[in-house]
């Protein structure tokens, strides 16, 4: 995971030299992408819980500052908010399930290591753990862009083409699908039911919407949360290694494919700009065509990354979607029921990948210029932008992962048995059997049959093998179907869209996928417009009611109040009172002052008469 990490920024950031060059803020552009690739480092290496669940929120932190880069841009703005908000929900459920992980099985504990140990040695309440991995998968929810939570990836789109490859690779939705597997072994049975039914539904929906997406990015997008819905899917049903192994394919050919369209956006963009077209986007697919004779580096390598997502052989997306649909299949034939959904949705996603990657392919590389003034001014990346294509592209060839790479090892040998190990939390009783030999007769007697306990991904395993070629062939088969009906409606063009537009569009089939089924709409009726309804309404009742009548009538009381204190303060106790007394000490003193003159003589004819007179009264007394 670290290569994977390492790697996929190491090109990104190479890429992005020439790419950002002439942005106002390109220091900051790799002070994020920086930052960035640190973080999820971060949560690649954290043996705790609570460590991942630090580096997580700034993994968070980071995509928010990536995708609202330019944030002049309302679209840009409001795609970061939407993003970091989204996330947040997951997160809650994430941050509850840490809590109730600490108490399992008296554990007290946050490292993954002592949980698993303490998981696989104690007998712990299966409902409880149950509770407790889906609420830290919610986290991945958000994360991974899985149903409900998936809204923020395609508008994602808004932030540097190089910055999604980043995001859509090897950082922010590749986080969701690491942390499930981290936490792997101590995920019951119903929790991973719950999981895989996740994916699958993740995996179809995501690519029915890709299917009338015009914008190249927002195809990729879509494809993005078709893709991690499907190792979402293989956790689900025990293919851990699968998943993983479909994680580290998908993050070549995805960031290539990434890489790819930037490089055609570029052009575009520099082609609109010499012809001072400020109208025309220079996303939309319906204004390319006949691109690969003029940009045929940036041609193959994203024809090689179709062919390896679409999973033609001896391409990467081959091996590891194979290894996937095998053990999506094993699981239905060993459970049965409403598990053949599981092997429906990813059978059928694989059919609808095929197609809208090769329609992507023909709408932009194939057939005549849709505008012949803007082809003119097309021109091929430069090396700094082609070489990581030309490394990214070598990476989706199955020779690479074929040898000590072994999706189908039950984890006794190969790269990937440490960090996970075989799922210690149950275990399943199966039917075997062995050879009784008689050392007398040296003869070998009838089978004896008796239960054998293995644990669920062993089981998953020996599934998955046994489905294998099965799975091979269907597979097969579906993304030969989608990419022949592709090149039927837009490369051959046998097949009129149109006419198919208007076919599906009685049942608004195509009104569903073209509009996303309406989430978004959906989430605006049910919760931001109620939500904003409320904040008005609590802000009308504060500002209107409480603060403009309740609060303001106090202060205009408390205003009256003081304006007839003051009045009886100045006019009464001030002038009259407090004055009073200080103009009679003043007629006081004006008399007073009269008994002494300053005549001596006057003094000693006042004493003697005080003297005669105190004389006669006491005489008297």
């Amino acid at each position: 995971m670290l290569l994977v990490v390492s790697l996929v920024s190491f090109l990104v950031h190479l890429y992005s030299s020439e790419y950002m060059r002439g942005d106002s803020r390109f220091s900051r552009y790799y002070a994020y992408l920086g930052l960035f690739t640190f973080s999820m480092n971060g949560i690649v290496l954290a043996d705790s819980i609570t460590m991942i669940y630090i580096f997580w929120e700034l993994v968070g932190l980071s995509s928010y500052l990536i995708i609202g880069f330019w944030f002049e841009k309302t679209s840009a703005a409001s795609a970061s908010k939407k993003a970091f908000l989204t996330n947040r929900v997951g997160d809650i459920g994430m941050f509850i399930g840490i809590m109730m992980i600490y108490f399992v099985g008296d554990t007290h504990s946050f490292n993954l290591s002592d949980i698993i140990e303490k998981v696989k040695t104690t007998e712990i309440d299966s409902t409880y753990l149950t509770v407790a991995g889906i609420l830290l998968f919610m986290g991945a929810v958000g994360k991974s862009a899985q149903l409900p939570l998936h809204i923020w990836l395609p508008d994602a789109m808004a932030g540097p083409t190089p910055a999604s490859a980043m995001i859509h690779a090897a950082t922010m939705v590749a986080a969701g699908v690491y942390l499930t597997i981290r936490i792997f072994p101590i995920l019951t049975f119903d929790a991973l039911t719950y999981i895989a039914f996740t994916g699958a539904l993740t995996a179809l929906f995501a690519a029915i919407i890709a299917i009338t997406q015009n914008d190249i990015k927002k195809v990729l997008a879509y494809s993005t949360v078709s893709q991690l819905g499907y190792m979402v899917m293989a956790l689900g049903v025990g293919a851990y290694m699968a998943a993983f192994f479909h994680l580290v394919t998908h993050a070549m050919f995805k960031a290539c494919l990434f890489l790819a369209s930037g490089s055609v956006i570029h052009s575009m963009h520099h082609s609109l700009h010499e012809m001072h077209d400020h109208d025309t986007d220079p996303q939309d697919m319906r204004n390319m065509g006949g691109l690969k004779n003029k940009m045929p580096l940036t041609y193959f390598g994203m024809l090689i990354t179709t062919l390896a997502i679409a999973g033609v052989p001896f391409f990467s997306g081959f091996v590891s979607k194979d290894a996937i649909l095998a053990g999506v299949l094993g699981h239905y034939f060993e459970y049965g029921g409403m598990t053949i959904l599981l092997p429906i949705a990813g059978f059928g996603a694989a059919a609808i990948t095929a197609f809208y990657m090769f329609r992507l392919i023909f709408m932009t590389f194939h057939g005549k210029p849709k505008n012949e003034e803007i082809y003119k001014h097309l021109h091929e990346s430069p090396k700094v932008m082609t070489i990581p294509l030309i490394v990214l592209s070598l990476l989706s060839l199955a020779i690479f992962y074929t040898g000590t790479i072994n999706p189908l090892s039950d984890g006794s040998k190969g790269w990937f048995k440490k960090a996970v190990g075989k799922g210690y939390n149950y275990v399943i009783e199966v039917d075997s059997h062995n050879d009784v030999h008689d050392s007398q007769s040296d003869t070998h007697n009838q089978d004896e049959y008796y239960k054998k306990e293995i644990t669920f991904t062993e089981h998953a395993y020996h599934a998955a093998h046994d489905a294998h070629y099965t799975a091979m062939y269907l597979s097969l088969a579906v993304a030969f179907f989608g990419i022949a009906l592709s090149a039927l409606f837009y490369l051959f063009k046998k097949l009129n869209p149109e006419t198919f537009r208007k076919t599906f569009n009685i049942f608004k089939l195509y009104d569903l996928s073209k509009n996303k089924f309406y989430i978004d709409e959906i989430y605006s009726n049910i919760l931001y417009k109620p939500f904003m309804f409320w904040s008005y309404l609590c802000s009308k009742i504060d500002w209107d009611y409480y603060d403009q009548t309740f609060i303001d009538s106090i202060g205009k009381i408390t205003l009256f109040s003081s304006e007839k204190s003051v009045k009886v303060d100045y006019n009464w106790l001030d002038q009259k009172v407090v004055d009073g007394f200080g103009k009679l000490a003043n007629y006081s003193s004006l008399k007073m002052k009269k008994l002494q003159g300053g005549v001596v003589q006057a003094y000693i004819l006042g004493g003697l008469v005080a003297i005669i007179l105190i004389t006669l009264i006491v005489q008297q007394i």
